[in-house]
């Protein structure tokens, strides 16, 4: 009992210093107090196939062990590539709560205007047994499927913008039911006005694995031509994300067919590595590959991973896609020292300085996309020089350590509030 007696009072007197204290067990064994709980932070995926937003949520994931913060993250669906690439990362998941996952286009019929308020009464009292402080989401569907159980639970909500500016749930919803909207890049960041998010927004650029840098370009290289039996003469071009419109990869194969045309001579090997994301596109990008008679240049690669060999062996990377809030590829392959010759569009402009870092070319011309990379492949020295500047750039603006650094002094402003 006097042990008992003298241990309690130990410990209230240092839980009423806030010391973290070494204290002395009776039999002389030191210990160390509880540590204090970690704050918890949803994290909800809709699940399916993998884009860049779930490649830069799940850095942030890995990096927040070991910090005050827990991640909980959720999968509503546990079909497609995203619950693989989840569990190869070694993250530790949940199925989420049954509900209606709200997406792009959803009419409000009355059936799921019906199932809103038991989904959204489900939401908030998962959030709080679970005892969530703040629920962070990462795509459109986790948006408009979580803000409202997150508010009605008093959970702090991360809206993380990684699309258009003009989406309308930005426009609509975050105004009203985000705690702070986080952009990744200005070009993302909601418009000024009388209902507007801007006011609670912040720009963070994505993160990225900075250690890509020291991939071995010339044995990527040897091992891709290997693989795909070409000559070391031969230029690599790329194309790299989900095909989709925004992406343009209709224009990629169009920027081909007029290298062809301007130098039919030229040993070229274009590869395409993505899935289809919207419905049809792909069949459409085989149709004009076949229409521009350039089979023999264009290799669908299909989704692979790692990519960072494949996209370190290739001469250089094309990013024709307009409006894009801020491309992964783009800034993996100045890390990787991959010149990048970009359409001059949407988040694009922020990555790159023209002829500092990569060349901008019009959007949606691929005459002008096929001459800005004829230029790289004739004057090798400016290639090498662009590529130089472009990995020290990004080694010092995008790393991990700096996005975590960003993304907590945040959620700790929300916990604050």
């Amino acid at each position: 009992m006097q042990i008992e007696r003298r241990t309690s009072a130990i410990a209230s007197t240092t839980r009423a210093q806030g010391a973290a204290t070494l204290q002395t067990r009776s039999g002389g064994h030191p210990f160390h107090p509880p540590h204090p709980r970690r704050t918890r932070i949803c994290f909800p995926f809709a699940g399916g196939l993998i884009g860049g937003s779930h490649v830069s949520a799940l850095k942030l994931v890995q990096s927040l062990e070991g910090t005050e913060f827990e991640p909980i993250v959720l999968l509503h669906n546990l079909e497609g590539p995203l619950r693989g690439f989840v569990e190869s990362a070694g993250i530790r998941f949940e199925l989420a709560p049954p509900v209606h996952v709200w997406r792009p286009g959803d009419g409000l019929a009355m059936r799921r205007i019906a199932r809103t308020l038991p989904d959204t009464l489900r939401m908030r009292a998962f959030l709080r047994a679970r005892d969530i402080r703040i629920v962070h989401t990462n795509e459109g569907p986790m948006h408009a499927t979580w803000a409202l159980p997150a508010r009605l639970a008093g959970a702090g909500h991360i809206w993380h913008h990684r699309g258009n500016p003009r989406a309308r749930a930005l426009r609509v919803q975050a105004p009203l039911l985000a705690s702070r909207v986080l952009c990744v890049s200005n070009f993302a960041a909601p418009a000024p006005g009388l209902w507007s998010a801007l006011r609670k927004s912040s720009t963070v650029y994505s993160p990225f694995d900075t250690a890509i840098a020291q991939t071995d370009r010339e044995r990527a290289r040897a091992a891709l031509n290997a693989r795909l039996g070409i000559g070391a003469e031969t230029v690599v071009l790329a194309f790299l994300g989900q095909f989709a419109e925004r992406k343009r990869p209709l224009v990629f194969v169009e920027t081909i067919a007029a290298l062809r045309r301007a130098r039919p001579e030229l040993r070229l090997a274009a590869l395409m590595f993505g899935e289809e994301f919207e419905p049809g596109i792909e069949a459409r990008i085989r149709a004009r590959i076949d229409a521009l008679g350039v089979a023999d240049l264009v290799r669908m690669m299909g989704f692979l991973r790692p990519i960072e060999p494949w996209l370190a062996a290739s001469d250089m990377l094309v990013v024709p896609a307009v409006e894009e809030p801020f491309g992964r590829t783009l800034i993996e392959a100045m890390l990787l020292g991959t010149p990048v010759v970009a359409a001059a569009s949407g988040g694009n402009l922020e990555a790159i300085r023209n002829r500092g870092t990569g060349l901008l070319a019009r959007a949606d011309d691929p005459a002008d996309l096929a001459a800005h990379a004829l230029e790289l492949i004739d004057h090798p020295q400016l290639a090498d020089t662009i590529a130089h500047r472009a990995r020290q750039e990004a080694l010092a603006k995008f790393s991990v350590e700096q996005h975590v650094k960003r993304v907590t002094a945040i959620y700790r402003e929300v916990l604050a509030a």
